[in-house]
């Protein structure tokens, strides 16, 4: 399932510099004739549509698509009263018979854990943020698989991106896939798209893929359905928690995985959003009613003037899908994004994944943030890791995870 892919490193035949390109000829040429054959490898190895993308930067290079773009279109209003679920009562009935239902299809091998793995570890030097080690001889991706082992025949899908996908298979063979069966591991590699500079032509950062990028996790069902999904199926499953790699305490909870089963099969929830308590400072995607519709919302979309503090909760990016449901095709928004790289500015057109939520039928449900039964303390930095590696120890040790 790792697949690599390898290119010249040199100039594509018959592409000139971009500095002896006037706005004439630019206008006119793909996007392709600017980059190198190892780049155009990559591109045509991971999904990129040529054609979508020169619409794109179209838009850009008319000067009308601007950020105010990004803003939802219609009604928006703050989460009903009930629109958030809560948790079952710890030992009530309620939640005993909850937690055997999502033993049953966590042992039955209805279950995958899904990973976004295709992050690289800036703020923490450098290299692949997966294979960063969390616990004494344990990485964010180690703790990953060893929740997965606990429950027998549990499957890991990995999303990596063009970045990790190499280093990840490596980190993995040199650690035994941490006691997993390997045949359980199902990899796959997100899209790549390409950075330009703001006046819409390609950027190059000088350094190898400086110019490539994983175009946000929106792609997650394109990702998936280049053959994942369909070997996840084969084998029985049925749902898949998805996490970010970085936030091990979002673990395969037989609790949150039976209120999504129940959900699914009694009211025919497609996917289930876990949220938190905000705290100060907090940023990200939030409950909202969109003309009724009840999905995420990422901040950047409210409609200025919409106080987001009206809603106290916000989304952790763990969500669970039932499988089937994301065989479909999803006409997502892509965003414009202005990022700084190697100090020059850059755009990115990215997509969430956070916006199926408003295909799919979809639950919300508030989890703990604090203490023993907390399912959210990403590590962004290192500062981070030191600051909670204890309470890290003191929890996954109490659960009983490797």
């Amino acid at each position: 399932m790792f697949d690599e892919v390898r290119g010249s490193g040199g100039k594509r035949a018959g592409a000139r510099d971009n500095d002896a390109m006037n706005d004439e000829d630019t206008m006119g040429s793909s996007v392709l004739d600017a980059l190198t054959d190892s780049d155009v490898a990559q591109l045509k190895a991971h999904g990129f549509d040529e054609e979508a993308f020169e619409r794109l930067r179209d838009r850009l290079r008319s000067g009308t698509w601007t950020e105010r773009h990004n803003e939802v279109e219609g009604r928006v209003e703050a989460p009903a009263v009930n629109d958030v679920e809560q948790l079952p009562v710890p030992g009530s009935a309620r939640e005993l018979g909850l937690r055997e239902r999502g033993m049953e299809a966590l042992r039955g091998g209805e279950v995958g854990t899904l990973v976004l793995n295709g992050g690289m570890a800036t703020r923490f030097g450098g290299g692949v943020k997966g294979c960063v080690e969390v616990l004494e001889g344990r990485s964010f991706l180690g703790m990953k698989l060893g929740d997965a082992r606990a429950w027998g025949r549990v499957p890991v899908l990995l999303m990596n991106s063009f970045a990790t996908d190499a280093p990840t298979k490596e980190h993995l063979e040199a650690n035994d896939y941490f006691g997993l069966d390997p045949e359980q591991v199902i990899a796959f590699t997100q899209n790549v798209s390409v950075r330009l500079r703001p006046d819409g032509e390609v950027f190059g950062a000088g350094e190898p893929g400086g110019t490539l990028y994983a175009p946000g996790h929106g792609d997650l069902p394109e990702a998936l359905g280049r053959g994942a999904l369909e070997a996840f199926r084969e084998r029985g499953g049925r749902y898949l928690m998805m996490s970010n790699v970085d936030n091990v305490l979002a673990d395969l909870d037989p609790v949150v995985v039976g209120m999504h089963v129940e959900a699914a099969e009694s009211r025919g929830v497609e996917m289930s959003v876990e949220v938190v308590q905000k705290f100060e400072g907090d940023q990200g995607g939030m409950p909202a009613r969109v003309d009724g519709a009840l999905q995420i919302l990422e901040a950047f979309r409210f409609p200025q003037g919409f106080d987001v503090d009206s809603i106290p909760v916000f989304n952790t990016n763990t969500f669970m899908f039932t499988a089937e449901a994301l065989e479909r095709d999803f006409d997502l928004t892509w965003f414009l994004v202005r990022k700084q790289v190697e100090g020059q500015r850059v755009v990115q057109f990215e997509r969430l994944a956070g916006e199926l939520s408003a295909h799919l039928k979809t639950r919300f449900v508030e989890v703990a943030r604090t203490g023993a039964r907390s399912r959210f303390l990403p590590i962004k930095r290192r500062e981070d890791l030191r600051e909670h590696r204890q309470f890290l120890a003191d929890v996954v040790g109490e659960r009983g995870a490797e």
